[in-house]
């Protein structure tokens, strides 16, 4: 198991990252639908892209938090 920490570290990050860039990029286009600089979008579609892009910040977040407890869990198992 002890093989597999690079990968669970290198693929946590990664998942941060994306989850970043899903924010950005969510908050980006909901803004611009919001403003109304998006023909034929309105502003109840601007809402949905910000939920749903949050949604998916939280969601990938999580995912690489619980990368990194697993990686603590497993190196406190091999301390004992």
């Amino acid at each position: 198991m002890r093989e597999h920490l690079g990968f669970l570290h290198a693929s946590s990050t990664i998942v941060k990252i994306a989850a970043w860039i899903f924010l950005f990029l969510g908050i980006i286009s909901g803004i611009g639908i919001l403003s109304g600089r998006v023909p034929g979008k309105t502003t109840i579609d601007g809402v949905i892209i910000l939920i749903t892009f949050i949604f998916f910040f939280f969601f990938f977040y999580i995912i690489a938090k619980i990368a990194e407890l697993l990686i603590k869990i497993i190196n406190e198992i091999k301390k004992e």
